[in-house]
């Protein structure tokens, strides 16, 4: 997904509200001014994290907050899990409230507020859009041999969790992998954190490698290339997943909530509205 000059002005404006240094903030505008037309959001922070380190040393530590996340929903896990069984369709409630975990993301989100994260919770029901994702979906995971899920954010990913499992209930003969993030970025979740929350009973956990709040195929271990390669059906969750992976010619279903004008803009919808889309 190309960066277009509104999203590059908020990527330095970012950069800005951290430090008034100027030698920084003119490495940061060389980066974007000299940005090439394949160069995705996740990547340019990804350069950006690198020269934050020779300047001001390693970033702000997310340890505490990725914790604080994943406990509070592991927290409600038996209470999500028991509304899930209930559903009349479990799968589909479940991956609902995993695009709702969705909204715990400190990199494109101003403020992440509990209350606020807690309310999506009230409305887990698809929309005849989603359903009609979710046809495909179920179609595609009846004739797969495997299933990759890309992840997104700590928290995220306990929902995430309670997702796989309805989905090797109806999908038995799936052989399931998931994707996190190679080292410590922002609040996204590394094979620690899926370890913790207990993501890895559910499925085997790769890494993308990087620090890299996306996933940037030229950037992957050759495990994670074959496994993206070779998967019949894959799921990435999240705006920085769609971004680093959208157009490319891979067919994906992507799962995100809208949390910034460049997708609110591109999708004509409200902050925060959840979408379930694939490309083929």
């Amino acid at each position: 997904m190309r960066i277009s000059q509104s999203c590059a002005e908020c990527l330095y404006k970012r950069q800005k509200n951290k430090t008034d240094n100027t030698e920084y903030l003119a490495e940061i505008k060389s980066l974007l001014d000299n940005r090439k037309g394949i160069d995705t959001s996740p990547y340019m922070v990804y350069l950006f994290n690198k020269v934050h380190v020779r300047y001001f040393g390693k970033g702000a530590d997310y340890s505490v907050i990725k914790k604080q996340y994943n406990d509070l929903v592991l927290a409600m896990e038996d209470s999500l899990r028991h509304e899930i069984n209930s559903a009349e369709e479990p799968l589909a409630k479940a991956m609902m409230m995993s695009r709702a975990g969705n909204y715990i993301d400190f990199g494109a989100m101003n403020s992440v507020d509990r209350d606020e994260f807690l309310s999506l919770f009230s409305n887990t029901e698809m929309r005849e859009d989603d359903r009609k994702t979710y046809e495909s979906f179920l179609r595609e995971c009846t004739d797969a041999k495997t299933f990759l899920l890309i992840c997104d954010n700590c928290g995220e990913i306990v929902l995430d969790k309670l997702m796989l499992e309805q989905l090797k209930l109806r999908f038995p003969h799936l052989t399931v992998r998931a994707m996190v993030r190679g080292d410590d970025v922002l609040n996204d979740a590394t094979a620690e954190d899926a370890k913790y929350v207990g993501l890895d009973a559910e499925a085997e956990i790769i890494s993308n490698g990087e620090a890299v709040a996306g996933t940037i195929y030229e950037m992957l271990p050759d495990e994670a290339k074959n496994v993206l390669d070779h998967s019949d059906v894959i799921l990435a969750k999240g705006q920085g997943n769609y971004e680093s992976l959208s157009g490319q010619g891979r067919h994906i279903f992507y799962e995100f909530l809208c949390k910034c004008e460049l997708f609110t803009s591109r999708f004509n919808v409200p902050k925060l509205t959840g979408i379930f889309i694939e490309e083929k």
